[in-house]
């Protein structure tokens, strides 16, 4: 075996494969896309990307990777193999890993003495918008898992921000599958500034040595008959919402072809009628929520088996029959039919799917031949990860979940630091089999795994190349697909196998194609220097960084400052606080949580309350009376004193943002504290005054004017003498009288 032989390269680690050279060698060039796949050392090409930019320019280093356990991989393999010195030239080690738990100030002073960072997007993006550092002297960004640099996913923003600040830029994108949609590639691509792209496959001549054989089965599974009942009643109950739907005069196909896509169509008709006003839009809404969840739950016994079935049967009914409820779940809890099977799984003893015994033989055959095997199974979901974990154990066999880190209804997230303690258990053979969900799929380094089990076909390519990547890195392996005849898991089987055949079809003309694709727009981002110039200052809610309304306020010459708001998403000065919401967003907060009092809160805590509502019509949302909305909007206005601004998108918002910053700062000497009236009447003048009081308003304003005769007469009345009056009170009383009698200080 030969091995890499450069300046900052550990002598004798890394080994010669002329395709990684060659590769490498290309993506110096320019701004490149490189696809290979798993396990065939795309961080072994960063690595010598990196080495020859740090040697040759200087500068620093940036990887990219989604999730912290990936993040750590990538430190640990850069701090073996690559030979890197502190830009400062301290005894600190130069390499450093960013997460959001370290305090802003931390990161800042790591950033400024490491010349290698690795870090998740997010975080990266929280700083650069906050302005504790610029991408100036990055010499290299590598943006691993580069497929997610689609829509508003932090690499997009990064990749565009670079391009434009970096004094040397050059960027590479790595991942096993960027997709079978030539236009998605190309919208990659096209967000990444990538100028060209650099492929191999397995069977590559150059590639091909290095290749350990991968066997792929594909095990068939009957339904038993159980099962098949259950479902023969889920689909008698889709065909009655569909007859229902078809009734209303709506295109509705068959049941039988009732995919996605077709369910897509009929939503597409749904809110063309709504947004016409057409009262049919809104019941046939409720219907098609009735549908997605009958369709979710004949997936469900399909590929997943009759215990995840049951226990989201239970939900449904458990929705239907609480409060709080949706009309779909109510309507399917009242109906005979779908009570009648609830009944029938509740009689559910065991799992009777047969595909955990099938696991079970699988897991138990390659332990008999190889006991230091490592074994991952990938399910969709996480109920059937538990129950597979569980039903391992009840058979004597050690595993353990992989899961993100969200908690959902009861079942709890792994935080990223327990993803990474299981990841070093596993790999150390603490326990030899890893059931996981689509977490699991991107990045996971472990070497010996011999043996993974897709618990279901999935349809998208680059899932199931992800998948099956796990296997074969470094010895021979096998993927097993388990496929229950005449369902769902048929029919996503073919259509993964066509999907990575385009893939790689559309992988060998992407490259010439590259010249027409629109690369990013410079950025609009000010320079360090121009933020020294006191300009319009803005405090965001660090929430609210995931938004494009962030993302275009940090490109334009503003100061930003990122904290936790305690209300509203917007503060600018000590006067105005903006909540903003999208249409859909108003609509469900109305309904589903206290948007009134979230909004009063908001309007107590300063004298300029405002609310955008973004994009979209109110009254088209969600099945909501008209009038209920205007009552709402007469609300928040009349009575909360909100000031209620409509954009169009978030372009339109981060503008308006900006001009009320810049209108806030340009203010000077006093400002009025009330709204300016042209002219007001004597009496509305005492009005006035007196409304102006804690907790008074104008109606009691009145009350008291009727009562004491003047301002005067009120402000040397006794605290006894004010709470006499109707509708006053006690505490109302104290403070009148307290305030009217404090020192001004």
């Amino acid at each position: 075996m030969t091995f890499i032989s450069h300046p900052m390269v550990k002598p004798d680690s890394i080994e010669k494969r002329e395709y990684q050279l060659s590769v490498a060698m290309k993506a110096l060039d320019g701004n490149t896309m490189v696809i290979l796949p798993t396990g065939l050392g795309k961080t072994a090409v960063a690595l010598l990307v990196a080495a020859s930019r740090l040697y040759n320019e200087g500068g620093r280093v940036l990887m990219l990777a989604p999730t912290k356990p990936l993040v750590e991989q990538h430190l640990r393999y850069f701090e073996r193999y690559l030979l890197a010195k502190s830009p400062e030239g301290s005894e600190a080690s130069p390499f450093v890993m960013f997460t959001g738990e370290a305090p802003p100030d931390e990161r800042t002073a790591d950033w400024n003495r490491a010349s290698v960072i690795l870090a998740t997007p997010q975080v990266i993006k929280n700083d650069l918008i906050a302005g504790r550092y610029t991408l100036a002297d990055v010499s290299l960004l590598i943006v691993d898992e580069c497929h997610r640099a689609v829509g508003n996913y932090a690499y997009v923003f990064l990749a565009q921000r670079y391009l434009a600040t970096a004094d040397k830029p050059l960027l590479l994108a790595m991942t096993a599958s960027p997709g079978g949609v030539q236009e998605k590639v190309q919208e990659v691509c096209a967000n990444l500034g990538i100028e060209h792209v650099e492929t191999r496959t397995e069977n590559d001549p150059d590639v091909r040595p290095y290749v350990f054989e991968r066997d792929l089965d594909y095990i068939p599974i009957d339904l038993p008959p159980d099962l098949k009942a259950a479902i023969q009643t889920i689909n008698s109950l889709i065909e009655d919402r569909l007859a229902l739907l078809a009734s209303l005069h709506f295109t509705v196909p068959k049941r039988e072809k009732l995919s996605m896509k077709e369910l897509n169509a009929i939503n597409a008709q749904i809110q063309q009628r709504i947004a016409n006003r057409d009262p049919a839009g809104y019941s046939a809404a409720s219907v098609y929520a009735e549908c997605m969840k009958l369709k979710h739950a004949v997936t469900l016994a399909e590929s997943q088996g009759s215990e995840v079935l049951k226990g989201y049967l239970a939900k449904l009914v458990a929705e239907g029959t609480g409060p709080g409820g949706s009309k779909a779940s109510q309507r399917l809890a009242q109906d005979a039919s779908f009570r009648e099977l609830f009944a029938r799984s509740v009689e559910w003893t065991h799992e009777l799917h047969p595909k955990p015994g099938v696991v079970l033989g699988l897991v138990r055959e390659q332990l008999e031949a190889s006991p230091d095997s490592r074994i991952i199974l990938f399910a969709t979901y996480r109920d059937t990860v538990q129950l597979l974990v569980d039903f391992l154990a009840k058979h004597g066999i050690v595993s353990e979940r992989f899961v993100g880190q969200a908690t959902k209804d009861a079942e709890k997230g792994l935080s990223q630091k327990k993803q990474i303690a299981a990841l070093t258990r596993f790999r150390e053979g603490e326990f030899k089999v890893l059931v996981a969900t689509s977490v699991g799929e991107e990045g996971l380094d472990v070497p010996s795994t011999d043996l993974v089990i897709f618990y279901e076909a999935v349809p998208s390519e680059i899932r199931s190349i992800q998948r099956k990547g796990r296997t074969g890195r470094s010895g021979a392996g096998r993927v097993v697909v388990l496929v229950t005849r005449g369902t769902s898991d048929e029919v996503f089987s073919h259509v993964s196998v066509t999907k990575e055949k385009m893939m790689h079809k559309s992988m060998r003309t992407i490259g010439n194609s590259l010249a027409s694709v629109p690369k990013p727009l410079p950025s609009e981002q000010a320079s360090i220097g121009e933020f020294a110039v006191p300009g319009p200052k803005i405090v965001i809610d660090d929430r609210e960084t995931s938004s494009k309304v962030v993302e275009v306020l940090s490109g334009m010459d503003m100061m930003i400052r990122l904290e936790r708001l305690p209300h509203g998403d917007y503060a600018i000065g000590d006067r105005i606080l903006i909540e903003r919401k999208t249409a859909r967003d108003f609509v469900d907060t109305l309904i589903e949580r206290d948007l009134l009092g979230q909004l009063k809160v908001m309007a107590e805590a300063v004298p300029r309350p405002v609310l955008i509502i973004e994009g979209g019509d109110l009254f088209t949302q969600r099945d909501i009376h008209p009038n209920a909305i205007r009552g709402v909007l007469a609300a928040i206005t009349v009575d909360m004193g909100i000031s209620l601004i409509y954009t169009k998108d978030e372009q339109d918002t981060a503008q308006m943002l900006f001009v009320l910053a810049k209108r806030e700062e340009s203010e000077r000497g006093e400002r009025k504290v009330h709204p300016h009236k042209s002219y007001r009447s004597q009496k509305e003048e005492q009005e006035y005054i007196i409304s102006a009081f804690p907790e008074i308003g104008m109606k009691n304003a009145r009350l008291l004017l009727s009562h004491f005769g003047s301002v005067q007469a009120i402000v040397n009345a006794s605290q006894g003498e004010l709470a006499a009056v109707k509708g006053i009170g006690e505490k109302t009383a104290e403070k009148i009288f307290e305030i009217c009698r404090k020192e001004y200080t």
